[in-house]
């Protein structure tokens, strides 16, 4: 075989591995930017839900204002605490059930016959 055949067997070996190499860095950046789109759009959806929830709770998150004076509880009788302790427990307690039942029916899902007897018995 003469010399200059091998020089253009190298060269055109060369040229199928850059051609080769071309095409696997096209693939990987068409690859790339598919991901990239769905992690735009899934970031996207995700902050449309979070403002969404958080506007929600600050809606139904309404404060009432307080009427106990701080530091007050040092010189109320003990019972007068316990009671105020109790009724607290259990408006913290009707406020759970009440969120637990609004987020079962948002979501479609099947309700306790325990939560429905309990706002049944609450009025």
């Amino acid at each position: 075989m003469p010399w200059w055949f091998w020089i253009l067997l190298w060269i055109a070996l060369i040229a199928l591995s850059l051609l080769f190499m071309a095409f696997l860095g096209l693939k990987l950046w068409r690859q790339a930017s598919a991901t990239m789109r769905t992690f735009t759009d899934v970031s996207d959806e995700r902050a449309a839900y979070w403002d969404q929830q958080l506007s929600k709770a600050t809606v139904e998150h309404v404060t009432e204002e307080r009427t106990v004076v701080p530091g007050s509880a040092v010189f109320a009788s003990p019972e007068e605490m316990k009671d105020d302790y109790l009724a607290t427990k259990e408006e913290r307690r009707f406020a759970r059930l009440q969120r637990r039942v609004a987020r079962r029916k948002e979501r479609g899902q099947l309700q306790s016959l325990r939560d429905i007897e309990a706002l049944l018995d609450v009025g």
